[in-house]
């Protein structure tokens, strides 16, 4: 997978694209999923072009990497998970059923998750 600029998350950042805006830094924009899989399902996205974690964690600058990890600080308090807790997933890769090419972690929470995988799966 390579970064595509035309993906819709840089036409969001572009702003092309309208989103549900919940936070913003300089290094990264928070916005809701518009298919929720909990209560609290956010989408946090580097203002970079980076396409998967591994692309992000190889390339990007530490103030980019701080910035990024104080936002998902950010959304968890405003959305009201941060003491109950949450859950961050970083799709990467096909198998990680990564579906754009731009480097998103989702913040889930808002009520018991259930544990991540089934066992043997």
């Amino acid at each position: 997978m390579s970064y595509d600029p035309q993906n819709i998350f840089a036409k969001i950042l572009r702003g092309e694209i309208p989103c549900d805006k919940i936070y913003e830094n300089g290094h990264a924009l928070a916005f809701r999923d518009i298919h929720p899989k909990a209560p609290v399902h956010v989408l946090i996205i580097p203002k970079g072009a980076y396409e998967s974690s591994s692309d992000f964690s190889e390339k990007a600058s530490a103030e980019e990497i701080a910035g990024f990890m104080r936002a998902v600080h950010a959304v968890a308090e405003q959305t009201g998970v941060l003491d109950a807790g949450y859950r961050l997933i970083a799709n990467t890769g096909a198998n990680g059923h990564q579906e754009v090419p731009h480097f998103h972690v989702h913040l889930l929470g808002g009520r018991p998750l259930g544990a991540m995988l089934q066992a043997g799966r």
